[in-house]
């Protein structure tokens, strides 16, 4: 693999996932400091993982949707930052710069339009995920917002304004012909996201779980400021079980240029493996 795509963020990805095609709409981009561990380890390791550093040492994530499409109809999962930009502040611990607006764009150039989407859902409330659900008027004319109850129940208050199109779901609910809501395994109302499934094949969209793919080689490593970083590793293991079952693909949204592949096992762990 070129390295490169380890420090460049995603350009648009399309696979099929059986009768479904499945495709990484770019928004923006966001640079993420690696936070306590990582930063420890890639210092005394730097010559191993210097390859998805950019040359300001940081992370380099993106920020968009990820579009399903059956035939006429379409579902987008998340809907990235938004038309604005936020520069780095020194102060924060783990973000950088963030820049959105590319959405609508891209979307154009898949051919859809926003008023296309009839169902746009949520893998959490985060701001660099609802950005263009937020915007009015909602360039999503059509669409109902369907968000996991969990993560509602925890919404940050910026969220509110998505309430009057809101419909909550709950774990292994269909939101979309073949796309299921997924709750890691063995979790107590954690981390949610999609299940794609279609002729056998699964592909897991799992939001923040995991952040960068160094994570499905040390999922110890918390990127960001985990509330309970216990809680979040063990979420990160149990997702890296499902994501190393047959025939299961995963979709890292914030994976650099790498946003599709497979888990595979690796010494006593395992490693991502880019599409």
């Amino acid at each position: 693999m070129n390295d490169s795509r380890l420090r460049r963020p995603s350009a648009v990805r399309t696979l099929r996932v059986g009768d479904l095609k499945v495709t990484y709409v770019p928004d923006g981009a966001m640079l993420l400091k690696p936070a306590a561990a990582p930063s420890a380890v890639l210092d005394r390791h730097l010559e191993g993982y210097a390859a998805h550093l950019n040359d300001t040492r940081r992370l380099v994530a993106n920020t968009g949707g990820l579009l399903v499409e059956l035939g006429a109809r379409a579902l987008l999962i998340d809907t990235g930052f938004g038309p604005r930009a936020v520069p780095e502040d020194p102060a924060h611990p783990y973000r950088g710069a963030v820049h959105g607006g590319s959405l609508p764009g891209n979307l154009a150039l898949l051919g859809r339009a926003p008023e296309d989407i009839e169902t746009v859902a949520f893998t959490h409330l985060h701001a660099d995920h609802i950005g263009w659900a937020c915007v009015e008027p909602s360039p999503f004319a059509r669409a109902a917002f369907v968000i996991p109850k969990g993560e509602w129940d925890r919404r940050d208050p910026a969220a509110a304004v998505l309430e009057p199109r809101t419909q909550l779901v709950l774990a292994d609910d269909e939101i979309f012909p073949g796309v299921r809501v997924f709750t890691v395994p063995g979790g107590d109302g954690g981390p949610t996201g999609f299940a794609i499934t279609s002729h056998g094949t699964r592909l897991l969209a799992f939001g923040d779980t995991l952040l960068t793919a160094l994570q499905v080689r040390h999922p110890e490593w918390s990127v960001t400021a985990d509330a309970d970083t216990v809680r979040a590793a063990r979420d990160r293991r149990r997702l890296i079980a499902e994501l190393l079952r047959p025939a299961t693909l995963g979709f890292g949204l914030h994976f650099a240029d790498v946003v599709f592949g497979r888990a595979r096992p690796h010494g006593e762990g395992a490693a991502w493996h880019p599409l």
